[in-house]
């Protein structure tokens, strides 16, 4: 890849969103609430996207067995078991509200369970889910059903159970399979343990098989991560998430046993980074963007080459822009121009179905402008290109005349060369790649507003 001067690095490694949505989460606000989500549902119901449109669900499960230090996920360590069962149980509530709201049957192309650790559920457990889950929507054939995974939880016969419930995707977490990296975060799984249960998710026929990696841990140097690298290479999973470290011990308590000194600086996580994308095209990944890898035939890479990658709460996707609809504690969800978000704690959460309402305790009505933004940030993310005709064809701008600071801002990038400004548009270099989340700043109309950036992790 495209070496990257220490000058650049220092310029533009900034603190910077990554952009799974825009407006970002942080912007969400109290004043939007229960009824602006139940008119969101309503207006879904009464409109064409009912009938037209699949739905996506993401269901999030907060509960862990054991906490890793790295983590900056809403999530519950717990070894009671029968939390879960609490859980469930008030989550059939929530479905319930939900399809009060918008009708059973609605027809589901995606489903995500993420957390947290979803298979902290019992076989039972993940049955009953399932259960009420298809009793209010019709998961529709030949959708993607995924369920993140933590190697440590499961065996062959409980990847067998999850073949039986209908998922057809998985996704491991891995981070990294140096020993001393996972003695520092607390996540110890030797490697053997996953390339078995990968073995077993083949034998067993899931479409698509993904293994989460982070680089910028405690103890990590480029060289210790070239040989996770190639074990993950060899491991040859479907498709592979590569993610910066964000740390934030001062807003994520768990991170705060992270000894700081033990971090690697931003050249090293740069390196790794770098060796990262050599690495995996190397092995034949297509590099879908920022933080994907997929194998040529996997539908991810397909979306790619057919300009169909769409991005999402949980990343880049294949799924077209469609609605979500978040279950769970602190789950977020999009319907129509709105995005809303669950109470965080599981006692608010519990105390509002109690009181027969639907969980929702903030969100944003999308402003036109910032569907504008949007459609842009996206292009790049996606597509790596920004083409101005079409934008302009789809929201009835002069886009040099709407976006004249934003030009200005990108010559600047395009003399340092991480865009190339052309007559038809704006497109990401092979280096500009390494700082898009910053190429797409340029279009966040509140971070120029503010500048307040302490809140995000660094773009490296």
């Amino acid at each position: 890849m495209t070496a990257v001067s220490p000058e650049l690095l220092r310029r533009f490694d900034v603190p910077g969103p990554r952009y799974t949505s825009y407006p970002t989460a942080d912007r969400f606000v109290e004043a939007f609430g229960l009824e602006d989500y139940v008119l969101a549902l309503q207006q879904r119901r009464r409109g064409a996207a009912f009938r037209a449109l699949p739905l996506s669900l993401y269901v999030h499960v907060p509960f862990c067995a054991s906490l890793c230090y790295y983590c900056a996920c809403n999530k519950i360590i717990t070894r009671h078991h029968d939390k879960a069962d609490t859980y469930l149980r008030y989550l059939q509530r929530e479905i319930d509200l939900h399809t009060a709201h918008c009708g059973t049957g609605q027809v589901v192309s995606q489903l995500h369970l993420g957390g947290g650790t979803p298979t902290f559920l019992s076989d039972e457990g993940l049955r009953a889910l399932m259960a009420m889950l298809k009793r209010s929507f019709t998961l529709a054939p030949g959708g993607e059903y995924s369920i993140e995974v933590d190697p440590r939880t499961v065996t062959p016969e409980r990847l067998a159970v999850l073949a039986e419930l209908g998922f057809n995707r998985l996704s491991f977490g891995v981070q990294d399979f140096d020993a001393e990296v996972q003695k520092a975060v607390h996540r110890i799984q030797p490697a053997n343990q996953v390339f078995a249960l990968v073995e077993a998710a083949r034998a067993l026929g899931f479409e698509s098989v993904n293994v989460d990696l982070i680089y910028g841990l405690p103890r990590q140097t480029p060289e210790s991560f070239d040989r996770t690298l190639a074990q993950v290479a060899a491991l040859r999973p479907d498709r592979i998430a590569l993610y910066a470290y964000a740390h934030l011990p001062e807003r994520f308590k768990p991170q705060r046993r992270i000894a700081a000194a033990e971090l690697p600086g931003a050249s090293a996580k740069l390196a790794m980074l770098s060796r990262s994308l050599d690495a995996f095209m190397g092995a034949g990944y297509v590099y879908v963007g920022m933080d994907h890898f997929a194998l040529p035939g996997d539908a991810l890479a397909v979306a790619k080459r057919q300009g169909r990658l769409h991005r999402n709460f949980q990343g880049y996707s294949t799924q077209p822009d469609c609605d979500l609809i978040g279950l769970g504690v602190s789950a977020i969800g999009r319907v129509g121009a709105t995005y809303s978000q669950n109470a965080k704690t599981l006692d608010e959460y519990y105390d509002l179905l109690d009181q027969g309402r639907l969980p929702v305790v903030r969100g944003l009505a999308l402003t036109r402008d910032d569907l504008v933004r949007r459609a842009a940030i996206m292009a790049l993310m996606c597509q790596g290109e920004l083409l101005f005709e079409p934008m302009e064809q789809a929201w009835l701008i002069d886009f040099r005349h709407y976006f004249a600071a934003e030009i200005g801002q990108l010559e600047g990038m395009a003399a340092q060369g991480l865009v190339r400004m052309r007559p038809d548009g704006i497109e990401v270099t092979a280096s500009g790649w390494f700082f898009v989340r910053g190429i797409a700043m340029v279009f966040d109309r509140y971070l120029q507003a503010d500048r307040n950036r302490a809140r995000f992790s660094r773009i490296i």
